[in-house]
């Protein structure tokens, strides 16, 4: 398991952007990392993905609006997210997907918040 540590999150309008960052404490290298989010009273989901190969899915909420990518070599994971809605307000998390479930333990994750 390794530690993870996300920033970048913070207040923005409605159609605005913010681009999150996660460092991870060791190599990541050829393992899948996650972008989720858990809004106040909801659970925890799954908006992107990125595998070792740098394959990138989406949850349909966020296709077209939020890019994953990668950074092997500095062990950096970031989201870009564009065209925010009010509906993506919540505490951004990263962590590593193994077997399809998060594997390390949580960070403190990032909030962002949407204003309509």
């Amino acid at each position: 398991q390794v530690q993870l540590m996300e920033s970048g999150g913070g207040f923005v309008q409605a159609g605005g952007s913010l681009k999150l960052s996660c460092a991870v404490s060791g190599s990541m290298s050829g393992i899948s990392m996650g972008w989720y989010r858990q809004a106040p009273g909801a659970r925890r989901e799954l908006v992107a993905q990125i595998s070792g190969g740098a394959t990138a899915n989406y949850h349909d909420s966020v296709k077209g609006r939020f890019t994953v990518s990668r950074d092997d070599e500095k062990n950096m994971v970031y989201l870009q997210m564009n065209s925010l809605k009010p509906e993506d307000t919540a505490v951004y998390y990263c962590n590593q997907i193994v077997a399809g479930i998060p594997y390390s333990f949580w960070g403190g994750g990032t909030q962002v918040i949407v204003s309509s």
